[in-house]
């Protein structure tokens, strides 16, 4: 399952995705994986779940994003979650490449059987109206 929290810059996304994070591992009998751009959320997250900085592996843009998931999918088959911070950031396409990452990501999840967690900073009325089936606004 694919899902993605919508909301603008400040609207508590980070803080939201932290306390999935650690629900996660908490409730996982498998491996949970936050992908973020920059070490900024080591010490919010428990050292139990697997902290993986983009910068470290110099990736950007949705399709290294996407490759770089499946390689962390077909390399551990306990991965039950996936969360990733800041997408835009890390894809700077924004918007414009959202729907297709969504679809390729919803197709990775469940081959994986992992569910995938994606922050995405824009408001409701900026995201495609086909994927208003898998957002949740915070």
């Amino acid at each position: 399952m694919v899902t993605l929290l919508i909301g603008k810059k400040g609207s508590g996304k980070t803080k939201k995705l932290i306390q999935l994070a650690n629900e996660a591992v908490a409730a996982s009998q498998g491996n949970v994986v936050v992908v973020e751009k920059g070490a900024k959320l080591t010490y919010d997250i428990t050292s139990k779940a697997r902290l993986i900085d983009t910068d470290q592996y110099a990736i950007t843009g949705y399709d290294m994003l996407f490759g770089f998931l499946s390689g962390i999918c077909a390399g551990n088959y306990d991965v039950t979650d996936i969360l990733i911070d800041s997408t835009f950031k890390i894809c700077p396409d924004g918007v414009a490449g959202l729907e297709a990452f969504t679809k390729k990501l919803q197709e990775l999840s469940e081959i994986s059987e992992a569910n995938i967690v994606l922050l995405v900073s824009a408001a409701e009325d900026e995201i495609p109206s086909d994927l208003n089936a898998v957002c949740e606004k915070v």
